[in-house]
């Protein structure tokens, strides 16, 4: 029989000090009031909660890594959802919750078959375990019950119970379009803006009692609930999947990326600010940050030959406009991954006025996100991956997780064959690019493994547009500068216009690509 401890009392937003008594009250009456059946509707609180879950479940536990051999520390169980499936490959499973009734009904459902969980009716911010006691901290519903400076410390705790090397993972209800919404006594929610919990687990840190061994957060990816999205049209229920790290103290404060710990927040607080992101979009057309926009989109995405349900990862996909396109007009689904946090909120705040329910966007990092062999059909990528030093390395992944038969596209900047002149060299390590020139780049491709590759240089194109978009902002400059500022303007249209300097120069050159994963 799995055993059943009790481990603190009280609910979950206690941080043990009593010094929250009015919102804890409040939680208590507002769980007590919906668990009287402790059905799934209750735990839910939604009237069409066996649908929701038959469909919501599966999905979140493919996000999960592989329990297999793994301890799981599950916070928040409730009535059981996901422990007993979390139990059929973990090596074992502590589920916790506050309200008994949840714990009892968890206990009923999946005790008997799963003796390998231990049931917990207690506290999570009174739970104490020894450092390095987990694998994997799995969370549904929980971290919206607490308070900013409670979700600071269970993170910092979460952070000693887990291996180097293990993860915490989470899903959360966040924000509306009216923003962070106020806790009342009916609902003691907290919606917060997804962007507090990067910054809260992004700046843990902890260093070990047992060794000189420092350790943080380092994302894996976050995303929206598909079921969600396609369903009620919700793109405010996320996920989030965090690694533990060993962390260089010497090196805490990363000089490569100008004092920013990570390529990610230097890109969203210097080049993909959401200002920066929004005066993009005015050049390049609504909901676009590559080159051309809309135009270029609608060239070149028929040489792919998409096919109505196929599976297309699109890396860069910014505010979603080509990820739109291809789902709108050739029916695939699309997972658009991108590293700046402020391109995937932004997308996501429009997504609840777009026919979004084919595409998913996701906060990642390609060069070290994962996904089963043979997952997708297209890769598309756009104007992204100049962010890359290891190119070669993420191209093999690409062959990897494409079908038989599956496409790649890329369209990207590019260098020229000669010597960079100094002005050039300026820029590329200001922007933290690695280039390649078009020959090149199409080897690598090549040397990925990928057949029929086509490596087009479409510099001369490239000034066209640019060109062109200039020619529209200047049009719009009042817009524009009403907007923004004189100084946005400014420094867009000579931005464009160094571009088109750098290309007749022979420094700068823009890429067009294209490969087939051949059939075995």
């Amino acid at each position: 029989m799995a055993e059943s401890v009790s481990n603190g009392s009280g609910t979950h937003g206690s941080n043990g000090n009593g010094d929250d008594s009015s919102t804890r009250a409040a939680m208590k009456d507002f769980w007590d009031g919906h668990c009287t059946t402790a059905s799934l509707q209750d735990v839910m609180l939604d009237s069409k909660a066996k649908s929701l879950d038959e469909s919501e479940k599966p999905e979140i536990l493919a996000m999960l890594p592989a329990l297999k051999g793994m301890r799981v520390l599950e916070l928040g169980a409730g009535i059981g959802r996901y422990t007993g499936t979390l139990a059929e490959t973990a090596q074992h499973v502590t589920s916790v919750d506050f309200v008994e009734q949840f714990v009892e009904k968890n206990r009923q459902i999946n005790g008997v078959q799963h003796p390998n969980i231990t049931f917990v009716s207690g506290d999570a911010m009174k739970l104490d375990y020894e450092e390095n006691s987990f694998d994997i901290v799995f969370s549904n519903w929980l971290l919206m019950y607490i308070s900013d400076a409670e979700l600071e410390e269970l993170t910092k705790r979460m952070l000693r119970w887990v291996k180097v090397g293990g993860h915490v993972f989470f899903r959360e209800s966040c924000f509306r379009q009216s923003g962070d919404r106020p806790r009342d006594l009916s609902n003691p929610t907290k919606y917060r803006d997804p962007k507090h919990y990067h910054h809260t687990f992004e700046t843990a840190y902890c260093e070990s009692a047992a060794s000189a061994t420092a350790c943080g957060f380092e994302l894996d990816f976050s995303r929206c609930v598909r079921t969600y999205l396609q369903m009620k049209n919700n793109p405010h229920q996320m996920c989030w999947s965090w690694s533990k790290v060993i962390v260089d103290k010497k090196t805490k404060s990363n000089d490569d990326f100008y004092g920013f710990q990570s390529m990610r927040q230097f890109l969203d607080q210097q080049q993909y600010s959401v200002n920066g992101i929004l005066r993009y979009e005015k050049m390049f057309g609504k909901n676009y940050v590559s080159t051309g926009g809309p135009e270029t989109t609608a060239e070149f995405v028929p040489m792919l030959k998409l096919q109505e349900g196929e599976q297309v990862m699109d890396v860069g996909s910014g505010l979603g406009g080509g990820a739109l396109y291809m789902a709108e007009n050739y029916g695939v689904d699309v997972l658009g991954l991108d590293l700046s946090t402020n391109m995937v909120h932004i997308a996501l705040a429009r997504a609840v006025s777009c026919s979004t329910g084919s595409v998913l966007y996701e906060v990642s990092d390609i060069t070290k996100r994962q996904f089963p062999d043979e997952s997708f059909d297209v890769i598309y990528s756009r104007d992204t991956l100049l962010h890359i030093p290891n190119k070669a390395e993420v191209f093999k992944k690409f062959f990897r997780w494409l079908k038989p038969g599956g496409r790649i596209l890329i369209s990207d900047y590019c260098c020229g064959e000669g010597e960079w002149s100094d002005s050039f060299k300026t820029y590329v390590e200001q922007r933290h690019y690695t280039l390649h020139s078009v020959k090149h780049y199409g080897q690598i491709l090549r040397d990925a493994g990928f057949a029929e590759v086509v490596a087009d240089d479409r510099s001369r194109q490239f000034c066209d547009v640019l060109l062109r978009e200039v020619k529209r902002a200047s049009a719009e400059r009042s817009e524009l500068v009403k907007e923004f500022s004189e100084k946005d303007y400014d420094d867009l249209v000579t931005g464009w216009k160094a571009k088109v300097e750098r290309v007749n120069a022979g420094d700068q050159c823009w890429g067009l690509f294209f490969g087939r994963k051949l059939s075995a």
